[in-house]
């Protein structure tokens, strides 16, 4: 039985910390724009605009009927066929943010249908139109609710960030996947990877707990 090699993992560190540089990046500007996406699409989901509700309710179950692999490879090989042409980088920021909206309309849509219909009527009764009662009145009591299942998203959008090393972006698992070919040593190499993943999913888990303790 072969001895745990020590050294290929001192070697690995520094090539993954740059990997790990690379997937906050884009994981950072996929959950900003994620979630712009998810709440605007949640809004409309449950506005009176029917054209509008329809397009969102397609979209969502497109996200959600579809892997995310898939969605990634329609954004970064099918797109240019089209005519429209992105990078490595900015294909990845675009496919995670895409995938994560939808999940995140879905919360914002359950969570607002949880509050009171009261609150509703209170808020037209003294003179609030649909979208002043919705965006002033609702959104801010259903934070409470959305907190929960959208930190657990936002989460998973870190961990499927692996996706990314298919269109041979080099964040932390194409980097590790690199230093593999180079050394030989996939156990060490991919017990390295699983730590790194650990340490940003738990301080990612230990914020989200921080943001869901000052709702409460």
């Amino acid at each position: 039985m072969n001895a745990f090699d020590w050294g290929a993992i001192w070697y690995a560190v520094p090539y993954m910390l740059q990997g790990a540089v690379v997937t906050l990046e884009i994981s950072i500007l996929a959950m900003v724009f994620g979630t712009v996406i998810g709440i605007v699409c949640g809004l409309v989901s449950v506005s009176r605009v029917g054209p509008l509700r329809w397009l969102v309710r397609v979209y969502v179950y497109f996200v959600r009927g579809t892997p995310a692999l898939v969605q990634l490879f329609l954004v970064y090989f099918a797109l240019p066929e089209i005519g429209i042409y992105v990078s490595a980088f900015w294909g990845g920021v675009i496919a995670l943010s895409f995938n994560a909206g939808g999940f995140i309309a879905e919360i914002v849509r359950a969570a607002i249908g949880s509050i009171e219909p009261g609150q509703t009527e209170a808020a037209l009764s003294i003179g609030m139109t649909d979208r002043q009662g919705l965006l002033l009145i609702l959104l801010p009591q259903s934070l409470r609710q959305m907190a929960p299942p959208l930190t657990n998203e936002l989460i998973t959008l870190v961990k499927g960030s692996s996706l990314l090393s298919a269109i041979s972006i080099a964040e932390l698992t194409r980097s590790a996947q690199m230093i593999i070919a180079e050394r030989f040593t996939p156990f060490e190499i991919y017990a390295a990877l699983a730590v790194f993943y650990l340490i940003m999913i738990s301080a990612l888990a230990r914020a989200s707990e921080y943001v869901e303790k000052r709702l409460a």
